[in-house]
C-alpha cells in the first residue's frame, strides 16, 4: 500500500494525496474519478460536502500548527 499524505491547510480543507479510499457512513465508496489528490471540507460551508468548494474563504480561521497528542489512554 503506497503512502496516503493529509495535509491539514490553515483557514481552509484538508488535502489527501495518494491512494484514496473515501467512503460513506454506510462503506460505500465515493467515486473519485481516478483522482489522486482531493481536498475534503472541514469548515462545514461546502455546498459540495464532504469535498471542499472554496466557501470558507474569509469565513473559517485556524493556524494549522501540528503538535504532540498526549499519550493513549490505557484500556
Amino acid at each position: 500500500m503506497s503512502t496516503t499524505k493529509i495535509t491539514v491547510n490553515t483557514n481552509g480543507s484538508l488535502k489527501i494525496e495518494g491512494e484514496i479510499e473515501l467512503v460513506d457512513k454506510k462503506g460505500t465508496p465515493y467515486n473519485l474519478g481516478g483522482r489522486e489528490v482531493i481536498s475534503v471540507c472541514r469548515c462545514g460551508l461546502s455546498k459540495n460536502k464532504p469535498f471542499c468548494d472554496g466557501s470558507h474563504k474569509g469565513h473559517f480561521e485556524h493556524d494549522a500548527i501540528a503538535f504532540d497528542l498526549p499519550p493513549k489512554k490505557q484500556a
